[in-house]
């Protein structure tokens, strides 16, 4: 069994879409998310976790211990009242502390738990985990244009449509899109938090692989062309850290190299880091 984690981590993903949705918001016609005030465009943190779940499921084939608790059309209480059928956790019932027990079971069970946390007690009681690794939104370098296009459908659904339409047979849409999108996450790995669900090497591993490859595996129609163009890690040499993320992350320089018209490509900006910044003790370590 691989060593639990005993550094902390900080790290900056940097992905772009081009022509597409990265994150449609299901509360506003499935615009891409933006920022009211400032235009930035956003992606949520769940999205991300949702992409690294899918990549984890695709290679791993959710054989235990990385098998996917949060995926498409699971019963979750199903999975937990499982955990209270292991024997393991069957013999801690005599003793009282069966929850703890089932969620051991979770944690050594499910890739996603033992990373993001989860919330196990809306069955029987499993606890709830605080994951080691979190991420913040995603959010764009400059100001993104949501553009909304007209599209047609050469068929129609219904015999009532094709009456209505004297046999034309279209049916109308619309679809959104981002011309354009370099986007920017921040995100943290706590060894205390990985202490508590196994979170190991391996899996911290299969972690920075899974943000490299996430996008090549999540083709779709709607997102366009989105990829991962830069993974920085900063690897503290203790677990308490060796300075504050904020200071790393600001040594992280994007900025647009003609500032005269709109980015449409990730040629169009640079990207350097301040080593000068980074302190004592802060290993840098850049993924593409």
């Amino acid at each position: 069994m691989s060593e639990l984690i005993k550094n902390r981590y900080d790290f900056a993903l940097l992905f772009d879409v081009t022509d597409g949705n990265p994150n449609g918001d299901p509360d506003a016609g499935n615009l891409p998310r933006v920022d009211a005030e400032t235009g930035m465009g956003l992606v949520t943190d769940v999205c991300l976790k949702r992409k690294v779940r899918n990549f984890i499921q695709i290679i791993k084939g959710c054989e235990k211990p990385y098998d996917i608790f949060i995926k498409e059309k699971a019963i979750l209480n199903h999975l937990i009242d499982e955990s209270h059928e292991q024997e393991e956790v069957k013999n801690k019932e005599k003793t009282g502390d069966k929850t703890d027990a089932a969620r051991k079971w979770m944690c050594s069970k499910y890739f996603d738990i033992r990373t993001f946390g989860a919330v196990l007690s809306t069955g029987k009681n499993a606890g709830q985990v605080r994951g080691p690794v979190q991420f913040t939104f995603g959010r764009s370098i400059d100001p993104v244009v949501a553009l909304e296009h007209s599209i047609t459908r050469m068929a129609v659904a219904t015999e009532a449509e094709a009456e209505k339409q004297g046999g034309d047979n279209r049916t109308m849409g619309r679809k959104f899109t981002v011309p354009y999108g370099l986007y920017f996450s921040k995100g943290f790995v706590s060894p205390y938090l990985a202490a508590q669900t196994g979170f190991n090497e391996d899996d911290l591993s299969l972690f920075w692989e899974a943000l490299i490859n996430m996008f090549d595996q999540d083709h779709s129609a709607a997102r366009g062309m989105m990829s991962t163009r830069k993974l920085i890690v900063f690897k503290h040499s203790t677990a308490l850290g060796n300075a504050p993320a904020y200071k790393l992350f600001d040594s992280v320089k994007v900025e647009k190299k003609d500032k005269t018209k709109p980015a449409r490509a990730y040629e169009d900006y640079s990207v350097t880091i301040d080593m000068a910044h980074i302190p004592q003790g802060v290993e840098v370590i850049e993924m593409s």
